[in-house]
């Protein structure tokens, strides 16, 4: 693909508007020095508005948008499933488990864990999340990043690498969540507007120029296989969407996981102002959901019929680019790294977070300023550590993300036992959350060695009842009964405001009417 000047002009006013905008935000009143609930938690005074924005950026990279277009190319509509159970799991999330790590004012997912078993379980999820967000997730954002924009401008692979990791320093890592929060709405305007007009674009395409509209009616009669939305078990991609298991099956354990209690992506309506706020913001998230398969999917099923002899799904979004005019062409090019870099933010503020709060403010006694300035060397450092391997562990991988997603499958179904028991089922143990933990590797390598057929999404579902079960037992068997530091769910204030109460509805129409029509 070629970009011309006025493409990278655009980008570069991107970058400066953000630049200003990120340290603008920051600032702090005369006076005032930055504590840990400034840097981490944005003084937990985040709008709805922030915090639904930023739900979105953090989750939407390079490695989606172009991995899931690249899946729509092959497998069709049925890949929007990740993004519209997601947003039904946000509205869970929303009402039924957000509200108590509210009530226990946390900073981090391993300090509830702490609180609500003992220090041993802070301490194994912690380093475990440290490990997985550094050497996996931090290293994928980086790498998929860069390959992206190797795709669109054939910049290097090392030099792109370089040139993201110091652009998301350069506007995070001074204002910590406050910066990266803020400005992320930014990035969803970008990443909304830019999708808008690749989805127009390739539509209209399609159409010979009568229009969007027409274009889809098109799409739907030159492709009625991609339309599919609950895949059959003679359809080649069963393995990767098995039938029903994305309505009620392992797709649920890894939404919960993912969106319930995972610290990169909890911490921004961790830092709400208060209970309300953060559900209208998971609300105002959950609805973007819903618009994300127009964005991402809805091109990489027009690029199956504009260009079907495409040498690699993952070159179906670059290839719909094309069809953009110049400046235009720079805008979505901008949307696309604002979706890498505010990915890179996020979880370098998530890394910081657990490491400070954790680990050296246990240890070590320090300052809320001296803490501040230990979350900053930390989001560094780990950006250092994540540039220097992201080549040597996934440059030699064809499908790096297919890998990502395989290993942090296996312990995905440990991590949702361990917060439902922790929260719903009042007998459970420390030791009862650590067997939970390490059953979670064995039952999913063991499934995967001995059951080598069972669908990935359905070994997760699988795994994750054989971890309830194993938590359940270790507990019963200590004969405690109710555990210490069990949480009284009764105390715990999930009303909802009633537009909360009309956006689930919505939504849950919404769903039904999509899969009423694809199924």
């Amino acid at each position: 693909m070629h970009l011309d000047a006025l493409d990278f002009s655009v980008v570069a006013v991107y970058a400066a508007l953000l630049l200003f905008i990120a340290q603008w935000v920051s600032r702090e009143k005369s006076g005032h020095a930055k504590d840990t609930k400034d840097y981490f938690l944005a003084g937990r005074a985040l709008p709805w508005w922030a915090i639904g924005a930023s739900l979105i950026a953090a989750n939407i990279s390079a490695e989606q948008i172009i991995g899931m277009s690249g899946s729509a190319f092959v497998m069709g509509i049925a890949i929007a499933s990740y993004e519209w159970m997601a947003a039904l799991t946000l509205l869970i999330v929303g009402k039924y488990l957000l509200p108590v790590f509210l009530k226990h004012e946390i900073y981090t997912m391993p300090q509830f864990l702490e609180q609500r078993y003992d220090h041993r379980v802070r301490m194994v999820l912690a380093t475990f999340w440290l490990g997985v967000y550094v050497f996996v997730n931090l290293t994928s954002i980086l790498w998929l990043g860069a390959l992206a924009i190797n795709t669109v401008t054939g910049l290097e692979i090392s030099y792109a690498v370089v040139l993201l990791a110091a652009f998301a320093a350069a506007y995070s890592l001074y204002g910590g969540l406050k910066a990266v929060a803020m400005t992320d709405i930014i990035q969803v305007v970008l990443l909304v507007m830019g999708g808008l007009m690749i989805a127009y674009a390739s539509m209209n395409e399609i159409a010979g120029g009568a229009g969007a509209m027409t274009g889809f009616r098109m799409l739907l009669e030159q492709a009625p296989e991609k339309f599919d939305m609950i895949l059959s078990k003679d359809n080649p991609n069963y393995t990767h969407l098995p039938g029903v298991s994305v309505l009620v099956g392992g797709m649920w354990v890894m939404n919960l996981s993912y969106w319930g209690f995972n610290q990169y992506i909890i911490q921004r309506a961790l830092a709400a102002k208060n209970n309300r706020e953060a559900q209208k913001g998971i609300a105002f998230a959950a609805f973007l959901k819903m618009l994300m398969p127009v964005l991402v999917v809805l091109p990489g099923i027009a690029a199956a019929v504009l260009a079907p002899d495409l040498s690699a799904p993952d070159k179906a979004y670059p290839e719909v680019m094309k069809l953009l005019p110049v400046g235009i062409k720079g805008l979505v090019f901008a949307a696309l790294i604002a979706a890498i870099v505010s990915s890179l933010a996020s979880m370098m503020n998530s890394i910081s977070t657990i490491f400070t709060m954790d680990i050296v403010a246990h240890y070590a006694k320090r300052s809320e300023q001296q803490l501040v300035t230990v979350g900053r060397v930390t989001s560094l450092t780990a950006l250092i550590v994540a540039v220097i391997v992201a080549r040597p562990l996934l440059g030699n991988f064809d499908q790096a993300f297919q890998y990502i997603q395989e290993f942090t499958g296996f312990f995905t179904p440990g991590i949702t036992a361990i917060f439902l028991l922790a929260i719903f089922w009042k007998r459970t143990t420390a030791n009862g959350a650590l067997a939970a933990a390490i059953g979670s590797a064995v039952f999913s390598l063991g499934a995967k060695i001995y059951w080598p057929l069972l669908p990935f999404i359905d070994r997760v579902g699988l795994a994750f009842i054989l971890c309830v079960v194993l938590g359940m037992l270790v507990s019963r068997f200590e004969g405690k009964g109710d555990d210490e530091h069990a949480i009284d769910y009764s105390g715990v204030d999930t009303s909802t405001s009633a537009g909360f109460n009309w956006a689930s509805l919505v939504i849950v129409l919404m769903l039904t009417a999509l899969y009423a029509t694809w199924w």
